[in-house]
């Protein structure tokens, strides 16, 4: 089973300064806990087909996630993820437009359980992520921006 949702949020900054926060190295300056080991090439910030691990999970049980760049065009502002786990993938989709107040941002997760139990996971943690569509997301980038610094609570 595949599901699908998506959000947009307003960045307050110039979409050349905005887009670069997508790619994963980037991410950790807004992000928190977000701590990407980089697998290959570990010499650049991002790239196409970039590998990486995260730690995550639902429920306290920690799932060792492993992603890919797919696709990645900074002259069309897009970036996009493959991340797998146990019987289970998603690809998450970021797309920047110039915007009245900054940059508008598209986040686009499809997620693929292979199991009635990776189908339940993946239908749980769509909906915590997508809990404020991404409105958290938009805080925290907006915070780092007018700040510097990341947002902890």
């Amino acid at each position: 089973m595949r599901t699908h949702r998506s959000a947009s949020i307003t960045v307050r900054a110039p979409i050349d300064d905005a887009f670069p926060l997508f790619g994963p190295i980037r991410e950790k300056d807004w992000a928190h806990g977000w701590n990407p080991d980089v697998i290959y090439p570990k010499d650049v910030l991002v790239a196409k087909h970039m590998v990486f691990r995260t730690q995550g999970g639902l429920h306290g049980s920690p799932e060792a996630y492993t992603w890919v760049i797919v696709n990645y065009d900074p002259a069309k502002y897009l970036i996009e993820y493959m991340v797998s786990a146990a019987e289970r993938f998603w690809f998450i989709t970021v797309t920047c437009h110039l915007a009245d107040q900054g940059t508008q941002v598209t986040v686009t997760y499809s997620y693929t359980g292979l199991t009635e139990t990776a189908i339940q996971k993946n239908l749980t943690a769509i909906n915590q992520i997508f809990t404020s569509d991404l409105k958290d997301w938009e805080t925290a980038i907006n915070y780092y921006l007018s700040t510097g610094k990341q947002l902890t609570s």
